[in-house]
């Protein structure tokens, strides 16, 4: 992608109303827009970041089994009744009536809907075990929104839920996710710690948080520094069960939790290596057994023959919610830090001299060459300064720059620099390409 062709509509200054640094860096990179409070509009760049998010919580959820499905943002009053929470969930759930004067929602979550989508399709235990997962927006109508996409209105969410016959392979499906969970975060470059939590409004008994260390989270968390180290799942089999079960106790030995579930005795025998923080919730798994399926009538025949109720989890990651998480763990003064795996360009190409015939040649070619290639390029071909390049490179926080002038180009040779680290080379066109697709 040309920039001078692109929409990147970046800012010098920050805007007053950003308290964070990743609402201040994603509206100075033209990530979003804000539309109304906590509602923003997703700009290329952004939108380009958000498809790289769902692509690998779409990878490894398909990987642990879940079939993607997906519903409408608007669904029937009526359905939550039958579970008991339309009143009980409070002013956050947005309530609206059709021109029928029929009451109906913006969905904040989905348990009923996927409950009565599943009742509709499973009548035997040979329909057991399931798990349907969407990634869809909601709306949440938060009294406070702010810290940009950390606490909006309206998000882009994966919600899953799965549907067992029996506590064991309940359990099963919550191990699933909560691996799945730890391989996702792991792919995206962020150690997310699972914490024990409250489940709160989707009700249940079991629930994990999984938790992004950053001082500008909202939640205080409580944990044993062995989790500031990342943990290997590569050689988990997750259609294991007791492996499965064995790796997640044997995690869960490191005391680790939120504000809400905090276990003093388990803090006390942490001793000095108990740390507190701030974090952001970037996912969180439940387990609720009967919760749903029972108030709203589902059951499927067991292998007696007898009607069995099954027992369900379901399972969230923010996926909106990730931008500004990664944003908030990865980042310099100059601007975003991009981990490989979710930026929206691999390569800033800078064209130091667009008025110069030998240097316009020399990017011309190389970006023919990596968009061949299948690496993805912007190119800033622009008629700007080059320190103005460099500034809109390091803000929007692509992995490599690869700089060219007309004293290089002279010399045969072009500079690769690495965003992370800051480290630059001088190398031939010809190395600086081997480096970039290989």
């Amino acid at each position: 992608m040309r920039l001078s062709r692109y929409f990147l509509p970046v800012l010098k200054e920050t805007p007053g109303e950003a308290q964070v640094i990743s609402h201040q860096l994603m509206l100075r990179a033209g990530m979003v827009r804000q539309t109304a409070a906590g509602i923003y509009a997703w700009l290329p760049l952004g939108k380009r970041v958000l498809a790289r998010i769902e692509q690998i919580v779409r990878e490894e959820q398909d990987r642990a089994c879940a079939i993607e499905v997906l519903m409408p943002t608007i669904q029937s009053a009526e359905l939550w009744r039958q579970s008991g929470r339309y009143e009980a969930y409070g002013p956050e759930m947005l309530r609206i009536k059709d021109r029928q004067d029929r009451e109906m929602l913006f969905s904040p979550t989905a348990e009923e809907l996927f409950t009565v989508i599943f009742q509709n399709g499973a009548k035997s235990y040979r329909d057991l075990p399931r798990n349907l997962y969407q990634i869809q927006w909601k709306f949440r109508d938060e009294v406070r929104p702010r810290f940009g996409v950390l606490r909006g209105r309206e998000f882009l969410m994966k919600d899953a839920y799965s549907f067992d016959l029996d506590m064991a392979g309940a359990r099963h499906s919550y191990n699933r996710m909560f691996i799945a969970y730890m391989r996702t975060f792991a792919r995206m470059g962020l150690d997310a710690i699972p914490m024990q939590a409250d489940t709160g409004p989707i009700g249940g008994d079991l629930s994990h948080e999984f938790i992004v260390l950053a001082p500008t989270g909202e939640s205080d968390v409580f944990y044993h520094e062995n989790w500031l180290h990342p943990r290997d799942t590569d050689g988990i089999d997750a259609d294991d069960p007791a492996a499965l079960e064995d790796f997640i106790a044997g995690l869960n030995q490191d005391y680790a939790a939120t504000d809400e579930k905090r276990d003093l005795d388990a803090e006390a025998a942490a001793g000095p290596a108990l740390r507190q923080s701030k974090g952001i919730e970037v996912g969180q798994v439940f387990y609720f057994g009967d919760k749903y399926t029972k108030a709203m009538g589902v059951s499927v025949q067991g292998p007696d023959g007898a009607p069995v109720t099954p027992l369900m989890g379901s399972y969230g990651i923010g996926v909106s919610r990730l931008v500004g998480a990664i944003i908030e763990a990865s980042h310099d003064t100059a601007g975003i830090i991009w981990p490989d795996a979710v930026a929206p360009f691999k390569v800033a190409l800078i064209n130091l001299r667009a008025d110069d015939a030998a240097c316009s040649a020399a990017c011309e070619g190389l970006y023919a060459e990596l968009s061949a290639a299948g690496v993805e390029v912007l190119y800033d071909d622009r008629d700007e300064r080059g320190g103005a390049k460099f500034a809109t490179a390091d803000l929007i926080g692509l992995p490599w720059q690869l700089v060219v002038g007309p004293k290089g180009i002279a010399q045969g040779v072009v500079e690769l620099k690495r965003r992370r680290t800051g480290e630059k080379q001088e190398m031939t066109v010809e190395a600086a390409l081997a480096r970039l697709t290989a």
